[in-house]
């Protein structure tokens, strides 16, 4: 009976930089003429903000996008020469905090652009900025027919914007026809604001069709190994992996049930393993396996196996019979996360998607390791 390699207290998140590096160059050629960005928001989808970054920017990214200005003055601290817009814009009363940290806010209503330029006159100097137009997404982003108000007040005092842009609604399904109704408004828009940079292109956009690409690309979840386009194989190189202990290895008799609610009750006597891992660090409770619905799933050296039973905050059971005598033992740990199970194997079971399964791990419940720095081309 092997021995674990070494006793783990607490799951381990590994984060491949090389990976995260190749990914990178993968969308900046296809990507062509077009500069290609690198969204690093919430913590860089869960891989960590810091390491990430430097990782994009090695690899040779200039320009990159934070949901939040906390998360811009944190990585202008580690990258001085970066290019850093705040897709959440411009927050009241912070335009100095913008300023001194050479941040540019992504304005996306009357009264951000008035602020903005208010702090453009005040410093005599003409601040850099994006100007975020909603083109069908129902979000953030100015109204079309404020276009020209916008123009104007620009105009008034000589402001160029560093970038127009907008976020498709569809993306992630091509053929769908909001992707070129978008495409077609946006158009419009940049005939409003001649020889402005453009930008529209997130993941899918970026390998829908270079109609989209413009100026700028702004890939996200495809940098972290997601899948960006439904019903596409993801080419991306897969950059994280979650393992999580064992903490107990018992048998179970045919007819016991599993977990709370007893909505698994076994068909033949069993053996289970008692993971670390619940819903309280990002292992969704909608991958709890019942006897009509099947669950998440493991797997320990290569090998798949399903979480039975209801998921609870902090443990999570496997059903490891078909192991047969290749029993693991306590302290050792199984892939969640990694070569045999993506992001998106897991969300597709739980009826989520990738983003959510990434920025959902609970840090203080993993330990995060990175890993590969990003290898010279």
């Amino acid at each position: 009976m092997a021995m674990p390699p070494s006793p783990a207290t607490s799951g381990r998140l590994t984060i491949d930089l090389a990976a995260l590096a190749r990914n990178w160059r993968a969308l900046d050629k296809v990507s062509a003429g077009a500069l290609t960005g690198a969204v690093v928001k919430a913590d860089a989808y869960g891989t960590g903000l810091i390491p990430s970054a430097t990782a994009f920017y090695e690899a040779g990214a200039r320009f990159f996008f934070t949901a939040t200005v906390d998360e811009a003055v944190t990585l202008r601290e580690t990258l001085p020469k970066a290019h850093i817009f705040v897709l959440g814009g411009l927050f009241p009363g912070a335009a100095n905090l913008y300023i001194e940290n050479r941040l540019m806010p992504a304005l996306c209503s009357l009264p951000m652009l008035e602020e903005w330029l208010a702090a453009c006159v005040a410093r005599n100097e003409a601040l850099p900025a994006a100007l975020h137009f909603d083109t069908g997404m129902g979000r953030t982003g100015f109204r079309l027919n404020e276009a020209s108000i916008v123009r104007r007040q620009i105009d008034s005092l000589g402001f160029a914007p560093q970038m127009i842009m907008s976020h498709l609604a569809c993306a992630d399904t091509p053929a769908h026809e909001k992707n070129r109704t978008q495409l077609a408004l946006f158009q419009s828009v940049m005939a409003q604001f001649p020889g402005i940079p453009a930008s529209l292109a997130n993941s899918a956009g970026l390998m829908t069709g270079r109609d989209y690409h413009f100026q700028m690309v702004r890939p996200g979840i495809a940098l972290y190994g997601g899948r960006a386009v439904s019903g596409r194989r993801n080419p991306m190189s897969q950059a994280v992996t979650l393992e999580v202990p064992i903490l107990q290895v018992k048998e179970a008799r045919t007819g016991e049930t599993i977990g709370y609610g007893a909505s698994y009750s076994l068909n033949r006597d069993s053996r289970i393993a008692v993971l670390g891992m619940g819903y309280a660090d990002g292992f969704f409770r909608n991958l709890s396996g019942t006897n009509t619905r099947p669950g998440g799933k493991v797997a320990y050296r290569g090998r798949v196996l399903p979480v039975i039973g209801r998921i609870s905050m902090d443990l999570t059971v496997v059903d490891i019979t078909d192991l047969g005598h290749d029993i693991p033992l306590p302290g050792e740990l199984m892939e969640v996360l990694g070569p045999h199970i993506t992001v998106d194997d897991q969300a597709d079971i739980a009826g989520t998607i990738g983003y959510e399964i990434l920025t959902s791990l609970r840090l203080g419940r993993f330990t995060r390791h990175h890993v590969g720095m990003p290898e010279e081309e």
